[in-house]
């Protein structure tokens, strides 16, 4: 037993003189381990005589508690001590600079469609919309398109089972706003279209700005001027523009537009023309009496012209390596 409290007090002095965690756990294994010096006289009982046994037996557990303790104790303290010492080593610095949180922008066929709605807007034209699921009339028959016309086929047109159809354009827009405000009017209808068609330049759906000017003595003239002012303050340079006879039923006469780019290549940008008499009537306007023109812009056909883009893929295709570089 005598031995056994020698043990203890030499266990207790190493556990104080213990600076660290790895000579704390020496010190446990030394005395308390397997082979451990009072793990060895719990296995020694046995030698000594039978009345003995008991109180060394005892004496030698109440020791191995006692220094369980000690070194538990020791061992909160070494590791408070360690936190401490990192905590001083890696202090934070309040004042530094913070690492900043990276801002998202807007997307290039946003950009464009509030540009031009803020041009459109200085020159006197009201924003409109309407609904994406369309009725024959207001996107076909209420804009002269005869029943045989190529627009109206299944492989041009996403028809639905209810028999209404994804608008081809955003024209059915000026019919219904003609209907509910009457003229005079001057409006921009910015929304989605949709077509079966997917190619470089050509996607399923896409964004469009069609405009719409009625007005007592309204000419061709008119709208040539229009599209010179509009386009100049869009690309931020004069431009010169070459218009091309075409045909669309909804106008009368009607023009394809081509802007002559900074690299010197006529590219087509719009469809333009008159509105068409029967429009007018179909609305209940005199076309006698009310003249307007009317033109349609692809959004994204723009803005590819504007910031030098090839591919009309890459405004869907979510790739932040493109996007990054309008923020």
């Amino acid at each position: 037993m005598s031995q056994t409290a020698q043990l203890l007090e030499q266990a207790r002095s190493a556990v104080e003189g213990a600076v660290a965690l790895d000579e704390l756990d020496a010190v446990r294994v030394k005395y308390l381990g397997r082979k451990g010096l009072l793990t060895i006289q719990l296995k020694e009982l046995g030698k000594l005589p039978a009345d003995d046994r008991p109180a060394a037996g005892q004496a030698v557990n109440e020791a191995k508690q006692v220094l369980t303790e000690v070194i538990r104790q020791r061992q909160a303290a070494l590791e408070e001590q360690k936190i401490q010492e990192t905590l001083s080593a890696e202090s934070l610095d309040v004042s530094l600079a913070g690492r900043g949180i990276p801002y998202g922008s807007l997307h290039p066929v946003t950009r464009t469609v509030r540009r031009m709605q803020q041009i459109f807007s200085h020159a006197g034209f009201e924003v409109h919309t309407g609904p994406e699921i369309e009725d024959e009339f207001h996107n076909f028959t209420a804009l002269n398109i005869p029943e045989n016309h190529p627009a109206r086929a299944m492989h041009d047109t996403f028809y639905l089972e209810s028999g209404l159809l994804l608008r081809t354009h955003t024209s059915p827009v000026q019919i219904r706003a003609m209907q509910q405000h009457g003229v005079p009017i001057r409006l921009i209808a910015p929304g989605r279209a949709f077509r079966c068609d997917s190619d470089m330049t050509h996607t399923p759906m896409f964004n469009q700005i069609e405009v719409l000017a009625v007005d007592r003595g309204i000419s061709f003239a008119n709208l040539k001027s229009f599209l010179y002012e509009f386009l100049s303050k869009f690309f931020e340079r004069d431009v010169e523009l070459r218009f091309r006879p075409s045909y669309f039923p909804f106008t009368e006469p009607s023009a394809e537009v081509d802007v002559l780019s900074e690299s010197g290549k006529w590219l087509e940008i719009l469809g333009c023309g008159m509105v068409h008499p029967n429009v007018l009537e179909g609305v209940g306007v005199d076309p006698e009496e009310f003249t307007g023109y009317a033109l349609g812009f692809g959004v994204e056909r723009l803005a590819m012209l504007r910031y030098g883009i090839d591919d009309l893929r890459l405004f869907f295709e979510n790739d932040l390596r493109f996007l990054d570089q309008f923020s």
